[in-house]
């Protein structure tokens, strides 16, 4: 028996372990919810949610992130982290930033635009859920699909009023991306990272697929376009980069065009990430017999906990504050020492290494909970 991969091709999440599994050569089949497991797989799990991934000795891991790490600690042909500080630590900056820091792009250039996104959508979401379905009850299908992501991209900030702001922040980022990619085949140098896989989400499975956003990418980001498909290939494909082989940058070194990209990342992302810690932490306040290891809600699977203000390229916002990302932040902040400590410092991103939630999330039984006071 063979891994099974349950997900879809238009899944942010799928993308990211679906790449890595790819660039790992591990063998697996990729199966969809139409699958006739999937009811007894989403009741083990707790939750309609993908990625999920069936071993073959039938044991589930959800989440992309925790399919990488089991698979790392069997040992892998090109671990996803670095051995290095500092590129450790970058690595995981973009792991989050992909991740959790980019979904208002990829939320928005999805169903901002139905007149050319429409149509494209409605044969992949029905291609990834219930293929055999037709007539009324397709159109239920999508409808509810479709419908609960529309909801969630407004829980992330996208509406009319942001759109010029998200579309020229994605652009800027992309500019900085493509003048990155130019020199280098993946973020760190010759062979992905966690960070490589944290974007490759967003950047394949919404921005490279959907028609509008993929339009752009072809016509005015080619190298980024270009890693898009490199990710999903077991070859490196280095291309013109290939005298320099599979290694990172030498002397754990980051490049101008990199800490441009962490600049950008200071801007765009942390008066976000430091309004839902902050929210974080007043709720968790206000729950101080919190049971560890509970989400402290009376849904179990349940992911967010309410919604957090802050001013983003002068708009005040509202988003989601779901506690996976505080999980995410912690696995960065202690990736980061002293060598690095002075990288974030210099690309405005000290403040984020402030940032804590009074109690750590953990994931338990592929959920999130919260452990005990730190």
């Amino acid at each position: 028996m063979t891994a099974k991969l349950f997900g879809m091709p238009g899944s942010l999440y799928t993308a990211r372990a679906r790449s890595y599994l790819i660039k790992q050569r591990i063998d697996f089949e990729e199966a969809i919810p139409a699958d006739p497991a999937w009811p007894a797989i989403t009741q083990a799990i707790g939750r309609w949610i993908i990625p999920v991934l069936v071993l073959p000795d039938g044991r589930m891991i959800q989440d992309g992130v925790a399919i990488i790490d089991h698979y790392e600690a069997q040992g892998v042909r090109r671990s996803a982290y670095p051995e290095t500080p500092v590129h450790r630590a970058v690595a995981h900056l973009f792991e989050l930033y992909g991740a959790e820091g980019m979904l208002r792009p990829a939320m928005h250039y999805r169903w901002s635009f139905d007149a050319d996104n429409l149509a494209f959508l409605r044969r992949d979401f029905m291609n990834g859920l219930m293929p055999a379905a037709t007539g009324d009850a397709e159109e239920a299908i999508f409808l509810g699909a479709s419908g609960r992501m529309r909801k969630a991209a407004a829980s992330f900030g996208v509406s009319e009023a942001t759109a010029p702001a998200i579309e020229a922040s994605y652009l800027a980022f992309l500019g900085l991306l493509d003048a990155h990619l130019a020199d280098y085949p993946y973020l760190l140098g010759g062979r992905p990272t966690i960070g490589d896989y944290g974007l490759i989400g967003p950047l394949y499975a919404h921005l490279a697929r959907d028609p509008v956003p993929a339009a752009i990418m072809k016509s005015d980001f080619f190298h980024v376009w270009r890693w898009t498909e490199r990710m999903n290939a077991a070859q490196a494909l280095l291309g013109g980069h290939a005298a320099r082989g599979e290694a990172l940058i030498d002397d754990d070194g980051v490049p101008e065009t990199l800490k441009a990209l962490m600049r950008f990342v200071a801007d765009d992302f942390l008066p976000e990430l430091a309004a839902h810690v902050a929210f974080a932490n007043d709720w968790l306040a206000e729950r101080p017999d919190l049971v560890a290891g509970t989400n402290g809600l009376d849904n179990p699977g349940a992911r967010g906990i309410g919604m957090a203000g802050f001013e983003w390229q002068g708009h005040a916002l509202s988003t989601a504050v779901l506690p996976y990302r505080f999980w995410m932040l912690d696995r960065l902040l202690a990736a980061v020492g002293d060598s690095a400590r002075s990288l974030f410092g210099d690309v405005g991103l000290a403040p984020l290494l402030a940032l804590r939630t009074d109690r750590p999330v953990e994931r338990q039984g592929n959920l999130e909970v919260w452990g005990a006071r730190r």
